[in-house]
Parts: C-alpha cells; sequence; structure tokens
C-alpha cells in the first residue's frame, strides 16, 4: 500500500505539494501538521489517499495530479 500526503489549491487547480509515506499513521502525523501549517486557507485541501499503487492513485483521484486540460483530454 502506498499512502501519499496531498496538500492542493483548489482555487488554483493546482497540487502544492505530495509525500508518500511507508506507514499510514505517519501520513496521518504528517496531515495534521500540514493543517495547522495552513491554518485558515479554506481553499487548501490537505488529505490522505491510501491505494495499492500510485498508479491507482492516479486514476482514482486524478484531480490532484493532472491540470483541468489533461482531464478533460481523457473524457
Amino acid at each position: 500500500m502506498t499512502n501519499v500526503l496531498v496538500v492542493y489549491d483548489r482555487a488554483a487547480g493546482r497540487l502544492v505539494s505530495e509525500q508518500e509515506f511507508a506507514h499510514r499513521k505517519d501520513a496521518l502525523a504528517a496531515r495534521f501538521r500540514a493543517e495547522r501549517e495552513q491554518g485558515d486557507h479554506q481553499n487548501i485541501e490537505v488529505v490522505v489517499l491510501t491505494a495499492r499503487s500510485r498508479d491507482d492513485l492516479h486514476k482514482t483521484h486524478a484531480r490532484y495530479f493532472q491540470s483541468l486540460d489533461e482531464l478533460t483530454e481523457t473524457q
């Protein structure tokens, strides 16, 4: 399993950062730190995504990893 911490700017529609963790508990601890660092920024989304592989995450949560143009091209 792969656990990826994603910090995403909804207003800009772009990935701010991502970090991979071997253990979910480490990813969740990093998420809580990142949320505190972001403060009250309502346009910033901080999530931990878990899947069997990174490729699976890119398929199931494409909006975090692809631009709007890329997403509409695949439709």
